[in-house]
């Protein structure tokens, strides 16, 4: 349980990195991209971490997927995104799928 738990830090530090890229204005704005950057590097380290435990093939779907749900309810909430109907409908089955992942695991 313990790696499952490090994985889903892992996949909101995604989330954290990639509206970082938002901020960091290519790479010009030095503290948004050294946020980005500590972000960047923590969240492939838990990953590598989770991994020892748990099959790549589950754990790295569910970090993309943690990573771009957070990343798109991001966008909803504070930059004016989108937030039809069908993209909300969308990030859910994104996310059924994720928890769908973690059912079917083989490793608790």
């Amino acid at each position: 349980m313990q790696a499952w738990l490090i994985l889903l830090v892992a996949g909101l530090l995604e989330t954290g990195w990639a509206v970082g890229l938002k901020y960091t204005d290519g790479f010009t704005r030095l503290w948004p991209s050294l946020g980005t950057a500590v972000a960047l590097v923590a969240s492939m380290l838990l990953l590598a971490v989770a991994v020892r435990e748990l099959p790549i093939g589950t754990a790295y779907p569910v970090w993309v997927g943690v990573g771009a749900v957070g990343a798109a309810i991001f966008g909803m909430l504070y930059l004016g995104e989108s937030a039809s109907p069908a993209r909300v409908f969308f990030l859910g089955l994104l996310l059924v799928s994720i928890i769908g992942l973690k059912i079917t695991s083989a490793v608790e």
